[in-house]
Formats: structure tokens, C-alpha cells, sequence
């Protein structure tokens, strides 16, 4: 048995319990974790956490020399239920007639160059996956069910169907005297939208009133949608009978032979687990409340001879900012969304922080700033050694798998310091060189090739999440009227900035110069203590420098903004 690893953080202690789980199971076999994703339109970054849950998992698995197997199940044979809003090429009155069709089935949004509909939605997220270095064993549920890999199990299911029924039957919601039906526990409408699409939770579980129930659906011939009903079925022959009440086109088939149609999804996903041996499957809220998938597929399970998998429910993944989200308006933003604008390492290290029960935010405002500088001082802590063990996990689980590391930053400069630099350059490589190269002078930059990836996620994040009146426009003429106005004071706070600007032209020297300018006008030495009163007077001088050079009263830190503006521009500006 492999040995149980020291590190404190969740991930070790899912791995110990998994391959613990496996060796009582399937001992000398191949570790089994999967994940669902069903391309019913775009793939968020709520259901990022259904892949990155057990890719890291399986990663620390495989870390330890230990066959592990990671399987994304593309659910694209699920009924294609609602048209989704704000899709490019997608309009209610053109593919609203496609509901009730597979996925695979459903043409792509216009435009697309992709054959169907969950082809369309399955490409943004394997590009993004394999940016994310996530290793894994894709499945075609459409390829799966049209191919007859489960007809086995199709027939046992149907066999079964009395017990199968039972157990569902516990479940199902009864009126209680009254009208009234039970209570259930609320689940936040934004976690539930969210969850949605890792499976077809809301799908119906086969019952039907006339004809009893059966656990299986097919896909009507006349028009290829499942509005069907089965009326009939012989254990002995296999034949079954349909009607579709869309056209009313009836049907009767060899179960044995026929391959157009499905198991409802409550028993689908148990008879996976069984079918693939899984051992460790996540599952998102809407799959996880009581009598829900994941608990009534616990008991299904072992109608097909399996177990139930180690399912952790894991929480929301929540958004901050939002802006002009191109690929999924109306909606929430896609991994791939957030690769532009983030490297994968970040990404990836906000998954493996979190347990999988605790909620989180992923940012496309200002907090993106914030989040690079916590990530910047956690890589400084792992370079010297200050780390604590958990974090020093969580880091290495970002920066690199167990296969490779991931590519990275030559030289990672402070986000923010970017950010600010292609907002006042607007993304002009020769101004944005010179700026960066004099952040520190002793160690110029010689390509922005030095600094890419990072650079160019910053410049994604000020052309595509920053509105334009937040944006940095530098004056091309001096402010007259401001700068006539000024009293002898604010004359001489200008006049001691210029002064000392080619002796401090660095990033920490212009960080001295600009906050030890009000020092001095208060008789203090450029290096004294601030107090209450010295930080009233240099948020006053900080806003005068902020208004002469860029019209607003804030803007990005000065020190990168004088630096980004020239010393020349900035004597044109300031001269007084």
C-alpha cells in the first residue's frame, strides 16, 4: 500500500482515502476518478470545479507512482432542454424546434465550425483543459449509448426495472394532506444556475402513469427528439414499444438490437460507476441535496453489482466583476474567460486552495490585482523557504502536475504594475519596454518576451474588463487653469518633485521621491514615520499629481504612472 502522505492539505487526504477505497475494491487495477460535463451550452467556471476536484486528486495519485485513470464523461447524448440566452448565433425561434434532441444531434451555433452543437461547446473546454495541463480519458456518452457499449446494461437496467423503481419511489415527492408538499432545503437560485449543466438533474426518472415505469428512453425515429413513452417491453424478447407524443409516431423495437436512446439520468450515472469501477466522483449542489442523483444513485449502484463512488459535494464558484463577457453573455464566464486575463498557474492554485465544500470567488474586477500580488508574495515564501506545508502544496499542485511543469513567466512583474503600464501605453510594445525596462534599471528588460504570459493576460484584462471611463488617458497639454490656482505650498511640492525626479528615476526610487515630498514640506527627513496628519497631506499631493497628469483624482500608483508618463512629459506637465 502506498504510504500516506504528511502534507496537511485536502488533497493528500482525499488521495490516502481513495487508494485506500481502491485497494479494498479492485487491488492491482488502475484508480478510477471521473467527472461529468455536459455541453449544453457554455462550460462555466462552476463546472471547472467538477474537473479540477479530482484532476487534482488524481494528480497527487499519480504523484506517488500509482495508475490512475481520469475520466470526462462528455454527457452530449443528454436531451438538449432549453435554448440558452446570449449566445452569438443562437436565437429561440431557430433552435427552440431542436429541443428534446440529443446534443450531438442539435446543429452548432451559427458560425461555428463545429459539426454539432456539443462539439461546438466540448472545444472551448478541452483547449482551456489542456492549458490547465489537465490529463484525462474522454467519453462520448453519444458514442457509448449509439455504439451499443451499454446494451448489457440497458437490458439489466430494464430487467431490474421493479427495483429499480422502488428505490426511486422512496424519493419521489409525495402531497402531503392538505396540498402541501414537503419542505425542501433551499439552495441558492445563483448556485443552482451555476451547478447546472454537469448532468441532467432536473431530467424526469422514467416514471410513467399508464404503462408502468421503465429506466429507459429512447429517441424518437420520426423526429429524433425523446417526447417518448414506453408502452411495452418483453424480458424474454427484448421488444419494446414507444409512442411519441410529439407526433404521435409509435414504434416497436428489438432492445437487444437498438441503439437510439438512453437510460433516464438517475440511473445512468450509478450504472456508469459500476460499468467504469469508479471510485472518486465530485458532484456539484444540484446533484447532492437529499433524494437527489448522487444519494439515490448510492443505492441504485448495486443493482448493477457496484459501489458508490467517495462523492464530495463541492460549493459555489462565485464571480467578482463581470464585464463585457464576450463568450457568454447573460451568463457567467468560461475557463476560458478566465485564461485570458489569468495564467493557468493562478487558475489552477485557486481550485487547490479551497476544499471542495468551500466557496470561493474567482475575479475579473480590480480584486484580480489583489489576488496576483497574494499569489507573487506565496511563490517569494516558497523560494525561501518560509512557506507553511499546506500552502506549499497548494503551490506546487498550481505550477506544475505530475507529468510536467507548467509554462511560466520568465520574469514575473507585478500584475498590477503591468496593468497600469498597458493602460497608459495602450499596449504600444516600444513605450511599454521603455517603461518596464525602467522599473529597475540595474536589471533592465530586454524583450517583453521576458514577461509574457503575464503581460499579455494583463493587457486582456484592461481591453476587456476595465470600462473605458476607468481607463487612463495622460494629458497632452498641461492643465493651465489648475496650476495657475496653486498656492505658494503646492508650488513648491511640484517644484521639489521635479527636482528630484532624475536622481529617483526607478520604481522605488519615484515610491521615495512622491510620498517623502510632503514630509519635507513639513520639515521632516524624506524617511520619517507618517502620521495622521503627514497622510492627509500626501493623499492631497497625490491627488494634485493625479489631476495634473491624468484629469481624475485617482489613477494607477504613481510611481508606475511617472514612470510610464517620462520624465520629459512629466516636467511639461508639472512645470509651474
Amino acid at each position: 500500500m502506498a504510504q500516506s502522505s504528511t502534507e496537511t492539505d485536502w488533497v493528500s487526504r482525499f488521495a490516502d482515502e481513495v487508494i485506500a477505497e481502491a485497494e479494498r475494491r479492485a487491488p492491482g487495477k488502475p484508480v478510477v476518478v471521473a467527472s461529468g460535463l455536459s455541453p449544453s451550452g457554455p462550460i462555466h467556471l462552476g463546472n471547472l470545479r467538477e474537473v479540477m476536484t479530482p484532476h487534482l486528486v488524481a494528480d497527487e495519485i499519480r504523484r506517488r507512482g500509482i495508475e490512475v485513470r481520469h475520466l470526462i464523461s462528455w454527457d452530449d447524448y443528454d436531451r438538449y432542454r432549453k435554448v440558452p440566452k446570449g449566445i452569438p448565433g443562437v436565437d429561440e425561434e431557430t433552435f427552440g424546434q431542436h429541443i428534446g434532441k440529443p446534443l450531438t444531434a442539435v446543429p452548432a451555433p451559427a458560425g461555428s465550425q463545429y459539426a454539432s452543437w456539443a462539439e461546438h461547446f466540448k472545444a472551448a473546454m478541452t483547449e482551456a483543459l489542456a492549458e490547465l495541463g489537465v490529463e484525462y480519458d474522454p467519453i462520448s456518452q453519444t458514442e457509448q449509448y449509439t455504439s451499443g457499449v451499454y446494451r448489457e446494461q440497458v437490458l439489466h437496467a430494464m430487467k431490474h426495472r421493479g427495483d429499480i423503481d422502488a428505490v426511486l419511489d422512496q424519493y419521489r415527492t409525495k402531497q402531503k394532506p392538505g396540498g402541501k408538499k414537503p419542505q425542501q432545503k433551499q439552495v441558492d437560485e445563483a448556485e443552482l444556475e451555476a451547478a447546472e449543466g454537469s448532468g441532467a438533474a432536473a431530467e424526469d426518472d422514467g416514471s410513467s402513469a399508464e404503462g408502468g415505469y421503465f429506466p429507459y428512453k429512447p429517441y424518437c425515429a420520426e423526429c429524433g427528439k425523446d417526447f417518448t413513452k414506453v408502452t411495452s417491453y418483453d424480458d424474454e424478447t427484448t421488444e419494446l414499444t414507444y409512442v411519441c407524443t410529439e407526433d404521435e409516431f409509435t414504434e416497436t423495437v428489438k432492445l437487444s438490437e437498438f441503439n437510439r436512446g438512453k437510460l433516464v439520468w438517475k440511473v445512468d450515472w450509478p450504472m456508469r460507476w459500476a460499468f467504469e469501477g469508479v471510485i472518486f466522483e465530485p458532484s456539484g449542489v444540484d446533484h447532492s441535496s437529499p433524494g437527489s442523483s448522487f444519494q439515490v444513485g448510492g443505492q441504485i449502484v448495486h443493482i448493477f453489482g457496484g459501489e458508490q463512488p467517495i462523492g464530495p459535494m463541492y460549493a459555489f464558484v462565485g464571480i467578482s466583476g463581470m464585464a463585457k463577457m464576450s463568450s457568454s453573455k447573460g451568463g457567467v464566464p468560461t475557463p476560458a474567460d478566465a485564461l485570458k486575463i489569468m495564467e493557468p498557474q493562478l487558475l489552477r492554485w485557486l481550485y487547490a486552495r479551497r476544499r471542495p465544500n468551500q466557496s470561493f470567488k474567482i475575479a475579473f474586477d480590480q480584486e484580480i490585482q489583489r489576488l496576483y500580488d497574494e499569489w507573487d508574495k506565496l511563490e517569494a515564501k516558497v523560494a525561501d523557504g518560509s512557506v507553511l506545508p499546506a500552502d506549499a502544496a497548494a503551490h506546487t499542485r498550481a505550477v506544475r502536475t505530475a507529468a510536467a511543469e507548467l509554462p511560466r513567466t520568465a520574469r514575473p512583474m507585478a500584475y498590477r504594475t503591468l496593468a497600469s503600464v498597458v493602460d497608459i501605453t495602450a499596449g504600444h510594445d516600444e513605450q511599454t519596454l521603455r517603461i518596464l525596462s525602467d522599473l529597475d534599471p540595474e536589471q533592465p528588460l530586454t524583450s517583453l518576451d521576458e514577461v509574457r504570459p503575464r503581460l499579455d493576460r494583463a493587457e486582456n484584462w484592461i481591453t476587456t474588463q476595465v470600462p473605458a471611463d476607468q481607463r487612463t488617458l495622460v494629458r497632452e497639454e498641461p492643465d493651465a487653469e489648475l496650476l495657475s490656482s496653486l498656492d505658494d505650498e503646492g508650488r513648491e511640492s511640484l517644484r521639489l518633485l521635479l527636482e528630484g525626479l532624475d536622481s529617483h528615476w526607478s520604481l522605488d526610487g519615484l515610491t521615495t521621491l512622491v510620498y517623502g515630498v510632503p514630509k519635507v514640506m513639513a520639515g521632516l527627513e524624506p524617511d520619517a514615520k507618517p502620521t495622521p496628519e503627514l497622510k492627509v497631506a500626501q493623499r492631497t499631493f497625490f491627488a494634485l499629481l493625479y489631476r495634473l497628469l491624468v484629469t481624475r483624482e485617482t489613477g494607477p500608483r504613481l510611481p508606475t504612472l511617472l514612470l510610464a508618463v517620462g520624465a520629459d512629459r512629466v516636467r511639461k506637465l508639472l512645470a509651474v
